[in-house]
């Protein structure tokens, strides 16, 4: 009998030893600091999962695609002044100097009416800007995911030649990206982005 407990006491004290072991061992894993290239490789993952070319959203205006919700978070008021072509307003502003963060259920609900089959583009007044950052995380929380235009506002509208490509400056207008008033607005295909391969189908390339 004494064997017996001599026995199934080794075996549990094994047992804890392994265990320990196992967690000491996933405690160094956990708190070892990333290395260079594993935080490298983590910022691209993270960039490219979030951001959207302002430049890539005009190429695709441009050829009729229709994959992407962009939506406006500036206030009512600036978004019916002008806003991109195309973009709805979903504002977490209630003018154009007070936040609506604290507007939680109206913010949350009205992103969830949107389409679930499409990318959800934020934009707001500025790249610096807080608010598409705020409000991605406010959604976060709520499961819904979020991208960001790299670009804000102000820089789609008064800084075209910042983003756009050189060649491209003289065969683009930004007037024919931007619209006034209170419905979204749609893109004007453009001939000039067509290739052989999108006239009727009838090429193959």
């Amino acid at each position: 009998m004494n064997n017996t407990i001599r026995v199934v006491a080794i075996a549990a004290l094994s047992s804890l030893v392994t265990t320990g072991i196992a967690a000491t061992f996933l405690y160094i894993q956990s708190t070892q600091k990333p290395t260079k290239e594993e935080l490298i490789a983590e910022f691209y993952a993270v960039e490219s999962a979030v951001h959207v070319s302002p430049h890539g959203l005009r190429k695709s205006m441009d050829k009729g695609e229709n994959k992407y919700v962009v939506v406006d978070l500036r206030s009512a008021q600036e978004y019916e002044k002008e806003h991109i072509v195309g973009a709805i307003n979903i504002p977490a502003y209630s003018d154009p100097d007070t936040s609506a963060y604290n507007e939680v259920d109206r913010i949350v609900s009205e992103f969830k009416k949107l389409p679930q089959d499409k990318e959800i583009v934020v934009y707001c007044y500025s790249m610096a800007c807080m608010t598409g950052r705020k409000v991605g995380q406010m959604l976060v929380e709520h499961g819904i995911y979020v991208e960001h235009l790299g670009i804000g506002w102000n820089e789609w509208r008064h800084y075209w030649n910042l983003w756009n490509h050189e060649h491209e400056w003289n065969k683009t207008n930004v007037e024919d990206y931007v619209v006034t008033g209170k419905e979204p607005g749609m893109p004007q295909k453009k001939e000039s982005s067509l290739s052989p391969c999108d006239v009727d189908n009838t090429f193959g390339c």
